[in-house]
């Protein structure tokens, strides 16, 4: 073996509440630089654009194997769409920001055949449905997804159950709500995505940590 030089993509998964992020919230517009790009982990973006979402990639290049791009998405109206069910697999672990890209498009977006969010970190679609009706939302939970109906954000209070990604994706949906949104057990956040809150600080999000 011998010393060499690695360029290790921007993970897309840490990237996709930054993506989330700038489609729904008015005036935004965003550059993520280097995402990992492996088509097996982007089915986020498969789903955004067909709701909607202004997204482009430019500058193209190779990171050790595999495709990397740039990242620019700006702010456009969603609509609800059914999430075709060949992407799900390929997008998994973005299911709790797609739930809030989904409630804050208009009209009723449909998610079948993922069954398997039901034995992640926590049972996520039914963290996801709790939380966003928690928020004022009609969320109908099925066995293996959810139809969520778009509209207003409320305030409230919400239990994430220990799960990274059900924290930051409700730190998301904090910034279109119209009050206060709390939630609880964010320690996680931490260990998966360190110094979140900061660099969503620096984009504008009004959060703060609480002791």
């Amino acid at each position: 073996m011998r010393a060499t030089d690695i360029a290790v993509p921007a993970d897309f998964s840490s990237s996709a509440f930054f993506i989330v992020a700038a489609s729904i919230i008015p005036g935004s517009q965003v550059r993520l630089r280097s995402v990992g790009l492996n088509p097996r982990r982007t089915g986020l973006l498969t789903a955004l654009r067909l709701m909607g979402a202004d997204i482009t990639e430019e500058n193209h290049a190779e990171h050790g194997g595999e495709p990397v791009a740039d990242l620019v998405v700006r702010y456009a109206p969603l609509q609800g769409a059914e999430i075709p069910e060949s992407v799900v697999p390929d997008m998994i672990d973005e299911f709790p920001a797609l739930f809030v890209a989904a409630a804050a498009a208009s009209g009723q977006t449909v998610v079948r055949g993922a069954a398997e969010l039901r034995v992640k970190e926590s049972d996520r679609l039914a963290a996801m449905a709790t939380g966003l009706r928690s928020l004022g939302l009609r969320v109908d939970e099925t066995e293996d997804g959810a139809t969520i109906h778009g509209g207003p954000l409320g305030s409230g209070t919400i239990e994430s159950h220990g799960d990274h990604r059900i924290s930051m994706a409700f730190a998301i949906a904090g910034q279109l709500s119209t009050g206060e949104v709390r939630i609880n057990d964010v320690a996680n956040v931490a260990t998966s995505f360190p110094g979140f809150d900061e660099l969503a600080s620096g984009a504008g999000f009004g959060l703060s940590v609480l002791s």
